[in-house]
């Protein structure tokens, strides 16, 4: 006899399982809408909320005058959602991006391509009128999005001085990247709840905080003096088939740069597919050896210690023996006497040397050290290096000697401008200044303060050079090229050896020439740097006519009228 179970057995058991799975449930239930319904409600409207940042707009880069270097316009960033885009039209779609957007249908199809994802950027830096055609073109799944966009009206004109700003928004060289956290300003962010779609869901709350654009920065450079400088300057190097080349424009009584060019120079509307040794400002960077602008310290020392004075005579072969060398003149001469001035004039290292062991190495080095060789400087110049100035208990026995007329020092092309500046401004050297303000949250232009002012050499010094100066732009000087009608000039040349980093040995000259106009009262000094020219290699051939037609250009933008005095008779001759 067949024996069934116990059918309320069956029905109890059942009933304890159900009972058991329904506790649980209900247990989870309590813990999702009790204990930790925070936890959950945070989470989901984590998932809601989306947060856009409201870029802010960088502020402005002028230059003395107000004309804009680097100004910010509204753009756009164009993206698209590849999952909306059906295959077969795709490469239409490609062909229609490429043309408005500027990019070629390769890289378009590629982007399409990806229908895994939802979030394809396109293009960024869109013109708003290109984007808004975009959008009414029937592309579709296109979004646009409001952002800003760097422009450089003057396309390479101080373009190393000025840098650029990267994709992110952040400055990457120059000004751009000195000034970053001024110029940038901070940006905004919208907090708004939206769905799936990217909707904003209705009802539900947001919160914005507004942006605060950046600042304005006002350079000293001029834009007029900055492009005939560039000009000038270009136009040289390719004729001397010089590597490259400097300018520099500084104003004497204040320090302020009015120009700081360089050759070649970086174009700012191209800097992505420039070369990276273009991103560096050179004049205030790159170091060399000077050569014989640097002689007119070893003059203020001897000068300054009263050593020699401008009518000491010296008996100069053409070459002077210095430990294990033996040194000579640029040209071949008899002995001839000569005076202290006329050495100047015509650059003999001979002289240089013997009025220089007049005062030891430890004056000198002194001096150089307080013409600022050796220390960065200041005023805000991005980059601005220090230079090589060795401590004089390590000079070698020639050097010793190569020091005092500029070889065996390595100096920045603005240490060197900085020099004359504090000789044309009565032996008070001023640090330079590359700001000439910034505007403040209510947007008035606030003045940078002045430069620091520190006194070198003695007002009497500092004229007894600038008239060895003024005899070395004679006729009877080797910077005659450098003169410029119906005003005094006072400068110097420089032609030094050529230390090639690369080639790990010298090779190839550094022609220099730097001095100011009016020489009886001082308001301008120009230096022009030629690395490594190949048709001529004297400073007084190939760097002295850019000082020329530089300080030309220059005196007569700001207006300087010359003095009307004539300089004084020059004593080049001992006997005279």
């Amino acid at each position: 006899m067949l024996r069934l179970g116990n059918p309320r057995r069956r029905i109890n058991i059942g009933l304890i399982g159900m009972t058991f799975i329904l506790s649980i449930f209900a247990g989870r239930l309590i813990q999702m809408q009790g204990l930790d319904s925070k936890v959950y409600e945070a989470a989901a409207a984590g998932q809601r909320l989306h947060k856009e940042v409201i870029p802010a707009k960088r502020g402005t880069i002028t230059d003395v005058n107000g004309h804009a270097l680097a100004v910010t316009v509204e753009a756009r960033e164009v993206a698209i959602d590849p999952s909306k885009v059906p295959a077969e039209v795709r490469p239409k779609i490609a062909a229609i991006l490429a043309r408005h957007l500027g990019k070629s249908e390769q890289e378009m199809a590629a982007k399409l391509a990806k229908d895994d994802t939802r979030y394809q950027l396109l293009a960024r830096d869109v013109d708003p009128v290109v984007a808004d055609r975009l959008l009414r073109g029937g592309v579709p799944a296109l979004t646009e999005k409001r952002t800003y966009r760097r422009l450089y009206p003057g396309g390479d004109l101080a373009g190393s001085l000025i840098g650029f700003v990267g994709d992110e928004g952040k400055g990457l060289g120059g000004i751009e990247a000195a000034k970053n956290s001024l110029l940038a300003g901070r940006d905004g962010e919208l907090r708004a709840e939206t769905g799936r779609d990217g909707q904003r869901i209705p009802m539900t709350s947001s919160q914005r905080t507004a942006p605060v654009d950046g600042r304005d920065v006002r350079l000293t450079i001029d834009r007029d003096i900055q492009w005939a400088a560039q000009r000038t300057l270009a136009e040289q190097v390719e004729k001397s088939g010089a590597s490259s080349g400097t300018v520099i424009v500084m104003d004497v009584r204040t320090a302020q740069i009015l120009a700081m060019a360089n050759a070649p120079e970086l174009d700012l509307d191209n800097w992505r597919s420039s070369s990276p040794d273009l991103y560096v400002n050179r004049a205030a960077s790159d170091v060399f050896e000077p050569g014989s602008t640097n002689k007119v310290i070893t003059a203020a020392a001897a000068l300054e210690a009263r050593a020699v004075t401008p009518g000491t005579v010296f008996q100069v072969k053409d070459n002077i023996k210095c430990a294990d060398r033996t040194l000579r003149d640029a040209h071949p001469h008899p002995p001839q006497a000569m005076t202290f001035q006329e050495a100047m004039a015509q650059s003999s290292n001979v002289a240089t040397i013997m009025a220089a062991r007049k005062i030891g190495d430890a004056k000198l080095y002194e001096m150089l050290r307080a013409f600022g060789f050796g220390s960065r400087s200041g005023g805000g110049v991005p980059g601005a290096g220090a230079g090589l100035l060795p401590d004089h208990k390590n000079w070698s026995g020639s050097q010793s000697c190569t020091v005092a007329y500029g070889q065996g020092v390595s100096v920045t092309a603005l240490q060197m401008a900085s020099v004359y500046q504090t000789i044309a401004n009565g032996g008070v050297k001023v640090e330079p200044q590359i700001v000439a303000g910034t505007t403040d949250a209510a947007g008035r232009f606030v003045p940078a303060p002045a430069g620091k002012q520190t006194r070198v050499v003695s007002e009497k010094t500092a004229d007894e050079i600038t008239t060895m100066l003024e005899a070395a732009v004679s006729a009877q000087g080797t910077g005659e090229l450098a003169a410029i009608p119906g005003y005094r000039v006072a400068g110097k040349t420089g032609t030094a050896d050529r230390y090639d980093q690369q080639l790990g040995r010298y090779d190839g000259y550094t022609a220099s020439f730097a001095g100011f106009s009016p020489a009886d009262a001082p308001r301008l000094v120009v230096l022009s740097v030629l690395q490594n020219p190949k048709n001529g290699h004297f400073g007084g051939q190939v760097a002295a006519p850019v000082f020329k037609d530089v300080m030309t250009f220059a005196i007569k933008s700001r207006k300087i009228p010359p003095t009307g005095s004539a300089a004084p008779p020059a004593r080049t001759r001992a006997g005279q």
